[in-house]
């Protein structure tokens, strides 16, 4: 059986009664679903990870990211996270390359020695 399709109840308690009848084969599902390591890859897990947070922004910047968004074909929202992911993604990588950077100089400079 796959209990993933939707299902139509006409009342709570239809529900409740599929729920029940229907337990053991949704506990194999996600028990093999976590075998597997699907588990989590749905539209309602994504939907649950993702946190919603407000950041105000100045008006010239709003105005500036509304445009950009525009000639992309983007919703501004979608354009901002995007930004805001591939400047994350460039901020921590120098981190990496400087510390790493640092260490061959030092292994450089205490060869020398």
């Amino acid at each position: 059986m796959d209990c993933r399709g939707w299902q139509n109840f006409l009342t709570e308690a239809e529900e409740a009664r599929w729920w029940e009848a229907n337990q053991d084969e949704l506990a194999k599902e996600f028990e093999s679903a976590v075998e597997s390591g699907t588990l989590g890859r749905g539209t309602v897990a994504r939907q649950a990870a993702l946190q919603g947070s407000a950041v105000r922004l100045d008006a010239e910047d709003m105005l500036k990211a509304q445009a950009q968004a525009e000639q992309r074909g983007l919703t501004y929202q979608s354009y901002l996270k995007m930004l805001l992911h591939d400047a994350l993604g460039r901020a921590e990588a120098p981190v990496h390359s400087a510390a790493a950077e640092a260490d061959s100089l030092s292994e450089g400079s205490s060869s020398k020695s």
